[in-house]
């Protein structure tokens, strides 16, 4: 079963892929097929949270994942994303128990979140990443999640764009099919690594043709010619958002973002889902992520239904 997408929001998205950079459109006509959301409907801006905005106390041990679900309550978000790296184990009992904790306290998962990349020369290693995804959609399932954030990783050296292109579509086809039996989407995420552009985000999902496949799209990552070029490269990936990572400072040249123009460009893409809060910045954790938060709940009842 294939997703279809309006021929308006098509045509959206070849005009913004246009202005986004010559590669763009090319890769936008053919993702336009597998496109996630639709720029017809209303738009559900949800709020929600990365674990990975509390690393300073997660990987110090002060903060559990536990503790994180009932920050999330105290937050009052719409969900919480599960950034896998800090779980104690990944045993049946304590995963269960993390679901029936958020239940509990009335709080959704929004996702999970894991470390795998793909972009690897040796086919065994390849299969190694495949094997990886598997036993991380098996935690997403057990935690009763529905979205697994991937990466496709670094180029290795003497090694070309259109090879790690390859690569990926290779081990993702595959792991959509394994994720799909479960209801699960993967998220790729346009982080370090050939994911950086939205031609070649595009041009994968386009190349893996599955209805359980999108983009957790960072609002923060893309490598730019200025400003307005991330915007634009935003603009284009929209559609096909399965997963939102929100932080107010571009990685690039830490320029200030404009969360208004962001959640403006969400909202006319008819987005519905996460936008989670990952937060990077320097004040302490604590008090940072709530003043981001309030800043993005200001924003969604300004631009969405929620």
């Amino acid at each position: 079963m294939r997703s279809s997408i309006p021929r308006r929001q098509f045509i959206r998205t070849i005009a913004a892929a246009a202005l986004a950079g010559p590669q763009l459109t090319t890769a936008a006509s053919g993702a336009a097929n597998n496109g996630a959301g639709s720029s017809t409907q209303t738009p559900r801006l949800l709020l929600g949270c990365c674990a990975y905005s509390f690393r300073k106390y997660l990987a110090s041990g002060s903060m559990s994942m536990e503790d994180f679900i009932l920050k999330g309550v105290e937050l009052k978000l719409g969900g919480v994303d599960m950034t896998v790296y800090w779980m104690k184990s990944t045993t049946t009992d304590y995963l269960t128990g993390l679901r029936h904790l958020a239940f509990k306290n009335g709080m959704p998962f929004s996702g999970a979140a894991c470390r795998v990349h793909m972009v690897e020369a040796d086919k065994a290693k390849r299969a190694d990443a495949l094997n990886e995804i598997k036993n991380w959609v098996e935690v997403t399932d057990i935690l009763g999640a529905s979205h697994l954030r991937i990466f496709a990783g670094k180029l290795p050296a003497a090694s070309t764009l259109a090879q790690g292109i390859d690569w990926t579509v290779e081990v993702m086809k595959p792991a959509c099919d394994y994720a799909g039996q479960r209801g699960i989407t993967l998220g790729i995420e346009d982080d370090i690594g050939i994911t950086q552009r939205a031609d070649v985000m595009l041009e994968i999902l386009r190349r893996v043709d599955s209805p359980f496949v999108g983009i957790n799209l960072d609002v923060s990552n893309f490598i730019a010619d200025s400003d307005e070029d991330q915007y634009k490269q935003i603009e284009a990936c929209v559609p096909y958002a399965t997963h939102a990572h929100i932080r107010d400072r571009f990685t690039q040249n830490h320029h200030t973002i404009d969360l208004d123009r962001i959640w403006r460009i969400f909202a006319k893409g008819g987005y519905r889902g996460y936008m989670s809060a990952e937060y990077v910045g320097d004040e302490d954790p604590m008090t940072g992520v709530s003043k981001l938060i309030d800043q993005m709940r200001s924003l969604s009842r300004k631009y969405s239904s929620v």
